[in-house]
């Protein structure tokens, strides 16, 4: 018969009512696909907390949900992430490529964006359903597009130079003088905020990821295809996710039909009734437990190994009322 502090174990074992709820659908997933299932769940837009981005204390727990899975059975890794660092998710990608290969799917129920679609991208497919989003993934300096700087830059250096040129090929045109004083006056005070290394600086992460992407693309997503025409599909998906001037905006949303035109591979989650019930599932109980408990990001796998981060609460004191 169990004591008092074996029983007290044992409900530590089983976890909050959303712990049990949460697991009993991931493994039911698991089941039904016979691979191994991680969630990689961040509550960026549940709580403003530092650490909801990929960084690198996710590899901690990547390590403890990965230990003791039979990887010869692959890996689903569901996505539900506002993206983040460059080299977090450089690091990342490379550990899950050394346990499981080329065998790995991404699975987006909702949103995978920026760093988020990077990792998709290292994957041999993507499953998303009708509500499901990747973005852009340009690289960002804080909140700054890294692309955005630059293209200010030389738009600055063009159009003085361009008044410059004017004004010497009429110098005796007053206005052509004044456009030259203008043009400066104009860009001086935008351009002497930039530091002296950051155009470098962005040019260089623009450099990184998108090799990152591109490498990934040819070792598994598109490494079936012929060489030229992996050439070509991987120019268009680069120009989509990469190139600013055609997202516009680092937050954009892109749909899946978006994914399969532009030549990522993508599976539907409508094909399959039984699993996208069983994705929904698992993604509205992660949902509900980054909205009603402390934690703001989970990994977790089919066998309930987790690694839960958890927000520290603050108490609030209670006004004092005068009688």
């Amino acid at each position: 018969m169990p004591n008092w502090h074996n029983i007290l174990n044992e409900i530590g074992k089983m976890g909050s009512p959303h712990d049990v709820v949460r697991r009993n659908y991931l493994k039911k997933l698991s089941e039904y696909t016979g691979r191994n299932t991680i969630v990689y769940y961040s509550g960026w837009l549940q709580k403003n907390v530092p650490g909801s981005e990929v960084n690198d204390s996710d590899k901690t727990g990547f390590m403890t949900v990965i230990n003791g899975l039979d990887r010869t059975k692959g890996l689903d890794l569901i996505l539900h992430t506002p993206g983040g660092l460059t080299a977090a998710t450089e690091s990342l990608v490379d550990y899950l490529h050394n346990m499981f290969g080329n065998d790995i799917r991404a699975v987006v129920p909702q949103l995978a964006m920026s760093a988020g679609t990077m990792i998709a991208c290292s994957c041999k497919s993507i499953l998303m359903g009708k509500q499901s989003n990747l973005g852009p993934i340009d690289p960002q300096l804080g909140p700054l597009p890294a692309h955005g700087i630059v293209e200010e830059f030389k738009r600055a250096h063009n159009e003085i130079k361009t008044a410059q040129i004017n004004a010497i090929m009429n110098p005796n045109d007053p206005a052509a003088i004044a456009e030259v004083n203008t043009k400066i006056a104009l860009w001086q005070p935008i351009v002497a905020k930039y530091s002296p290394a950051l155009i470098g600086e962005c040019e260089k992460n623009i450099e990184w990821s998108e090799t990152m992407v591109k490498d990934w693309l040819t070792r598994n997503m598109l490494s079936d295809l012929a060489p030229d025409v992996l050439e070509r599909v991987r120019g268009v998906i680069m120009k989509e996710l990469a190139d600013h001037k055609v997202s516009k905006s680092h937050g954009r949303h892109i749909p899946m039909q978006k994914c399969i035109d532009i030549g990522l591979k993508i599976e539907k989650l409508e094909d399959d009734q039984t699993l996208q019930d069983l994705v929904l599932s698992v993604h509205h109980s992660c949902i509900h437990t980054l909205s009603e408990t402390p934690s703001f990001k989970i990994i977790e796998n089919q066998n309930g190994i987790a690694f839960i981060q958890i927000a520290q609460m603050m108490p609030v004191p209670k006004p004092i009322v005068q009688q």
